[in-house]
């Protein structure tokens, strides 16, 4: 799964954009072969098909990780069907087909109503639990995070002032009219986003998600958005991150947490280009993560 800073970057340079399950709380040692997190994302296709009407897709991906920080990631399409009625109804219209094909900038995009082939493969990437962009902890050193707000806050911001620090000289030699600035801009939304992380990403211990979740909701720019149920019908609470504009498109992602477990429940994300719903990038993604013994396997057809 791809960090947090880059998803923001990405997305607002209309890169890449999904629903979380629950979580149950992590002990403060593993408790499993591996530390697994799974989500499913649904969202609209970005362009129509058939006779003009609109598909969703869904997909899920896998992320599975070894105690000693051994990483495997997993994906399988689930399908497409109508976005909406009108959708339905147009397909219909069209002879309810089962698959769909068209070209776009010299590549055959093909889209089924049929979940696809499940594929796993060895990710290439230093060991441990990735927190950040670029840092990678043991569990001993998750278990050494600080268990307080305070203290967490001060840990995540200096880990996000160095990456702002390295992205922003990397800058200077592949976008010259990039500033530090525009990054400092969004500095308590990186925060946010980091101790979003710690509440499903990794297995840190029950304290740690504890304080994860108070930096979180004291962040300058976040809102409580009140009681809410997730596209499971999950109780939580739901958190919106400050909203990231840059160059035309605006971001803005929500989570729902179970406040008990301290643990991510979906995400929502809403990504729009010129005042336009950026459609393929926006949607809704539910997560679960827990530690398993089960084999190393493609993800299933829920």
């Amino acid at each position: 799964m791809r960090s947090t800073h880059a998803l923001a970057a990405a997305a607002l340079a209309l890169a890449a954009g999904v629903a979380v399950a629950a979580v149950p709380a992590s002990a403060d040692a593993p408790e499993g072969a591996y530390w697994r997190v799974e989500a499913i994302r649904t969202g609209v296709h970005p362009r129509p098909v058939g006779s003009g009407y609109h598909v969703t897709q869904r997909n899920v991906t896998t992320q599975w990780t070894s105690p000693e920080g051994k990483s495997w990631n997993g994906s399988r399409d689930l399908g497409a069907r109508p976005a909406t009625a009108k959708d339905e109804a147009a397909w219909r219209a069209d002879g309810s087909p089962s698959s769909w094909a068209y070209r776009t900038e010299g590549m055959k995009i093909r889209l089924s109503t049929r979940p696809g082939k499940g594929t796993l493969r060895a990710e290439k990437r230093p060991p441990g639990f990735r927190l950040g962009d670029e840092k990678y902890l043991t569990p001993q050193q998750l278990r050494s995070l600080p268990a307080d707000a305070e203290g967490l806050r001060t840990y995540l911001t200096a880990d996000v002032d160095a990456w702002i620090d390295k992205a922003s000289q990397e800058a200077e030699t592949t976008d010259p009219k990039a500033r530090k600035q525009d990054w400092l801009d969004h500095r308590d939304r990186y925060v946010a986003a980091e101790a979003v992380t710690l509440l499903y990403a990794v297995p840190a211990p029950d304290k740690v998600r504890a304080a994860a979740y108070q930096v979180l909701r004291t962040t300058k720019g976040v809102n409580d958005l009140g009681d809410a149920k997730d596209p499971l019908g999950r109780p939580g609470r739901k958190l919106a991150l400050p909203v990231f504009a840059r160059k035309g498109a605006v971001l803005r992602q929500q989570y729902v947490v179970d406040t008990t477990a301290m643990t991510v429940l979906a995400e929502y994300t809403d990504l729009e280009d010129g005042g336009k719903p950026a459609l393929g990038r926006s949607g809704v993604t539910t997560i679960t993560a827990a530690w398993t013994d089960d084999r190393l396997a493609p993800p299933r057809v829920p």
